[in-house]
Formats: structure tokens, C-alpha cells, sequence
């Protein structure tokens, strides 16, 4: 094993921190950008409206109640989605925020 130094293993620590920070950035913009948007989620979306003027005109309770529970459901969706992207940029914030905090330790130790 190579011997490390404190202050190289602080580095060592802080680079790895820094970039898994940065990773977490970008898969968080990620989800944000292609699960709040998704192909199938607007699709659901769109039929979901269809059934639903259907069911007015038809004046099928069951079949409105049905479709208003599935618009529902794709707003969680979306919003469960958005939660875990926020979420991900807001911990690598604090990750680089971290890394940044351990650079700064490095030369207050006397040794």
C-alpha cells in the first residue's frame, strides 16, 4: 500500500466528495429534465382528457371519477419525480460544499 500523508488523504477524500457532488448534480438535473417531460406521462395525459370529455358526454360518472383519479396520479408521478431530482441537486451542493469545507482544512493541522 502506498503510504498517504494527512493532508494527501485529505485531498484524496475531498476530490472523491467533490465528484460524487458533481455526480449527483447531473443525475439530478436529469430526472428533472426527462421524467417531468416524458413521452408517455404527456401521452397518458392527453388520452386521460379524451376519456374524460367522453365521460361527460356520455354522462358516465364512474368512467369521469376514473380518468380525474389517473390525472391525479400522473401529478404525483411528475411531483415524485421532481422531489427526487431536487434532491439530488441539493446533496451535491452540500457534497461540494463539503469538499470545499475539507480543503480548507488541510493546513490548520500543526503536523
Amino acid at each position: 500500500m502506498f503510504p498517504l500523508t494527512l493532508q494527501e488523504m485529505q485531498l484524496l477524500i475531498a476530490s472523491a466528495v467533490f465528484l460524487l457532488g458533481v455526480l449527483c448534480i447531473l443525475i439530478g438535473v436529469f430526472i428533472l429534465i426527462s421524467r417531468g417531460y416524458a413521452r408517455e406521462i404527456r401521452s397518458m395525459a392527453v388520452n386521460t382528457a379524451r376519456i374524460g370529455q367522453k365521460g361527460l358526454a356520455e354522462e358516465a360518472t364512474g368512467l369521469v371519477k376514473s380518468a380525474s383519479d389517473l390525472v391525479a396520479s400522473i401529478n404525483q408521478l411528475v411531483k415524485t419525480a421532481s422531489g427526487a431530482g431536487a434532491f439530488l441537486i441539493f446533496t451535491g451542493m452540500v457534497m461540494i460544499a463539503g469538499s470545499y469545507w475539507i480543503i480548507a482544512q488541510i493546513d490548520s493541522f500543526p503536523f
